[in-house]
């Protein structure tokens, strides 16, 4: 763990500017997907925050909070979690999460939402079993084909933005036990596994081709299996055989 990292809310011009910046550096997206101050500065007056964690006064890490209305109640969808590559590692991005939870609570907001790349292992791993999210939901292109070259190493290979969203119910019983640094055991047993590479990124290099393909399986078994009533609520880490694992929605 990297020391002397302080995590306070990003108030002033200068800080949410800098917020701009290190979202440049970390997503690589193109210029104008960049978003820009204002939407900080707007979500910030409009009912949401920004977190920041700082080395000094340098800041190394954000996690944005826009307000939302979900399912009937108040919500914040976190739009982007963004941690300085020198600093990837540490637990910084654990840290920004779990304090969002925090000022989340104190705000009378339990619930929180986000999107993630469902063939990233390592995210759905830090997603579910680090935070305790769980997933309803899978929705294909979302922002359109290519939209993060970031995730193919630079190239342009035909990848549909396809999307999982993690759905944060910040005082499940999973939640609160990892909150406190507790484990936890799903009472039940998996109805059904769902296998994603363990290394994406060396995937497209050796293959974009076997990359679209691996894209579309995950595609086709995501939503069969939301379409039979399941949700996935656990990840089963590993170096050679990574998996999703689904359980009957009644007991989720």
């Amino acid at each position: 763990m990297k020391k002397d990292i302080d995590i306070r809310e990003c108030i002033t011009v200068d800080q949410l500017s800098a917020c701009v910046e290190l979202q440049r550096e970390v997503f690589k997206l193109p210029e104008i997907e960049i978003s820009p101050v204002r939407h900080f500065i707007v979500t910030k007056n409009a009912g949401g925050f920004i977190l920041g964690a700082f080395e000094n006064s340098d800041l190394i890490g954000f996690v944005l909070s826009v307000p939302a209305f979900l399912r009937g109640q108040k919500a914040f969808y976190s739009h982007m979690t963004a941690v300085r590559d020198d600093f990837q590692s540490y637990g910084i991005g654990r840290r920004l999460k779990w304090e969002q939870r925090l000022k989340a609570l104190e705000l009378g907001v339990k619930f929180v939402k986000w999107t993630f790349e469902p063939w990233k292992a390592r995210n759905a791993y830090f997603n579910l079993e680090k935070l305790g999210a769980i997933i309803t939901e899978y929705q294909p292109n979302f922002y359109g084909i290519d939209y993060a070259t970031a995730s193919t190493g630079g190239k342009k290979i035909g990848l549909a933005s396809d999307r999982l969203f993690a759905e944060w119910h910040l005082e499940s019983p999973k939640v609160i036990a990892l909150s406190k640094g507790e484990s936890f055991a799903e009472p039940n047993y998996p109805e059904r596994q769902i296998d994603v590479t363990p290394d994406w990124s060396a995937l497209v290099a050796q293959s974009p081709e076997a990359a679209l393909a691996e894209q579309k399986r995950l595609r086709l078994e995501f939503e069969a299996a939301f379409a039979d009533g399941l949700v996935c609520k656990s990840f089963k880490r590993s170096e050679s055989e990574p998996q999703y694992l689904f359980y009957r929605k009644e007991n989720a």
